[in-house]
């Protein structure tokens, strides 16, 4: 069975939906067997509520944008329709599942359960004691280009954590499908190398000659043993 992922990024008013901050953007990308598929779901969000300058510095959306923006409750359902019941793999997975639940919980909606998601600011901890865990420290580290990060943006985080993510489990590598499917394709390598014939293994008169004159030459030999 296909294992599917999906890697979520999120940009909100603030820090704490407890003190009334809301979601802005929330972005998702597909990964199939830890491949992206090219999938992706992106949603602004009108947060009903000032964007505080602190907040603005650091993802750039404004209130006039996004006053013209569909309210979380227009877009619940296309979101929970795209990331299913899949695995959710998310950059400090805390603070964002803390911002989808409060939308969630305000529409009556089921909270997405922490077992979902992996986080990978701890899987970054756990591979490198120590090491600064920020998505920006993590591309430097596996040469994933993230020079078009000037601003915060939920779509490019998820496709940058998307790069990461595959790095920390393992390297970025094609998966091999040992079960023949509608998409399986058969690879068939040849070499060319020069044909030699086979060496001759039978011994000559002379050669069984010899040996028998060497077993004649062992006192006692087990093998004649009864």
């Amino acid at each position: 069975m296909a294992l599917r992922e999906i890697v979520l990024d999120t940009e909100t008013t603030g820090l704490d939906p407890d003190a009334g901050h809301r979601l802005v953007e929330i972005a998702c990308v597909e990964l199939v067997n830890h491949l992206p598929t090219g999938q992706t779901f992106r949603r602004y969000i009108n947060p009903e509520r000032d964007m505080p300058q602190e907040a603005f510095a650091v993802h750039g959306l404004s209130d006039a944008f996004l006053a013209t923006q569909p309210v979380f409750a227009e877009v619940v359902g296309e979101f929970l329709e795209f990331i299913g019941d899949a695995q959710l793999v998310i950059h400090n997975a805390e603070f964002d599942l803390k911002f989808i639940n409060a939308e969630l919980a305000r529409l009556g909606f089921p909270p997405l359960a922490a077992q979902r998601a992996i986080d990978t600011v701890q899987l970054a901890r756990r591979k490198f004691p120590g090491a600064a865990a920020s998505l920006d420290a993590l591309c430097t580290r596996f040469n994933v280009d993230n020079s078009n990060r000037t601003l915060h943006g939920a779509l490019l985080d998820a496709q940058l954590l998307s790069e990461v993510y595959l790095e920390l489990i393992g390297g970025r590598q094609a998966t091999i499908d040992l079960v023949a499917g509608p998409s399986a394709v058969s690879v068939t390598v040849s070499q060319d190398r020069p044909v030699r014939a086979p060496r001759p293994h039978q011994p000559s008169a002379d050669e069984l000659a010899a040996h028998a004159a060497l077993l004649q030459q062992i006192k006692a030999p087990i093998w004649l043993d009864s």
